[in-house]
């Protein structure tokens, strides 16, 4: 997960902003905080370890340094998660890509770990409650500019309690177009490619991006406007795309039917130009 090619938001020290505002809470909502906390223990992790300077010297320390990021904050994370929703299971499995029925856990707890490796700032701590494979409940925890987003299916999307709504555009000539790491699938990348090509004919601008998760806050948020993946990346899309959507996106996958997480591809957009966008990627 940690290199893989859905708020009332929190600040550390305001957990329960989304109560404090009377939000209709659904049985969901009633995790929120022990998950928030949850990521907040991940996320204390990396960032005891984060170091600007960082410089791996090749591949193998890559993985070497994210192997054992990934593996500490999950086991932190999970000494919150066991035993707060029972039945639920675990989802770790970073190849498979078909998610069983049922309630699941999905947790990055290293999102933009080769980020984290190499000094850079965009890594996050990612965790999802998915139920029959639509997310129902999302916390990311960003603790490099101590950002919590948190997102509880049909009740809105947060950030440090502030609530989120993706952009007014309504024209892709004016949209900031992303994109990120495309899977290994044989054509996959020829596809990506041409993809790239042609939202650049059209989009204000194209960005290719990692990890998934942060591509979709820009979503969210309305700093951008479209979002696309090839064979997406399972923790940042279950977390990520219910905070685009509870802020006003529309999710579909490139075909233009309905989008859950065993989709082979996914698109969010504002709603303004989400059908441009499919237009675009789908001739």
């Amino acid at each position: 997960m940690w290199l893989q090619t859905f708020d009332c938001g929190c600040r550390r020290d305001a957990t329960m902003t989304f109560e404090a505002r009377g939000k209709t809470m659904t049985a969901y909502g009633e995790l929120l905080a022990p998950v928030v906390e949850a990521a907040n223990r991940g996320a204390d992790f990396l960032k005891a370890r984060f170091d600007p300077q960082t410089r791996p010297a090749d591949r193998a320390a890559m993985y070497h340094l994210g192997a054992g990021l990934e593996e500490a904050s999950v086991a932190a994370v999970r000494e919150v998660l066991d035993g707060v929703l029972p039945g639920a299971g675990w989802f770790d499995d970073e190849e498979e890509r078909n998610l069983p029925p049922g309630e699941w856990w999905i947790v990055d707890g290293a999102e933009g770990g080769v980020n984290h490796v190499h000094g850079l700032p965009e890594w996050a701590v990612t965790i999802a409650l998915v139920k029959d494979g639509i997310p129902q409940l999302s916390v990311v925890r960003q603790p490099v500019d101590d950002l919590t987003y948190t997102a509880v299916r049909g009740t809105g999307a947060w950030r440090n309690g502030e609530p989120l709504r993706v952009s007014a555009k309504t024209s892709l000539d004016s949209a900031i177009a992303s994109t990120s790491q495309a899977g290994n699938s044989p054509g996959t990348h020829a596809r990506f490619g041409r993809a790239v090509a042609a939202m650049s004919d059209r989009a204000l601008l194209v960005r290719n991006t990692i990890p998934t998760t942060f591509p979709l806050l820009r979503v969210a948020s309305g700093q951008s406007d479209v979002f696309w993946q090839y064979e997406p990346d399972l923790p940042g899309t279950a977390a990520g795309t219910l905070l685009a959507t509870e802020a006003g996106a529309l999710v579909s996958d490139l075909s233009g039917k309905p989008w859950d997480l065993n989709s082979p591809d996914i698109l969010v957009a504002a709603p303004g130009v989400h059908s441009t966008a499919l237009e675009v990627l789908s001739s």
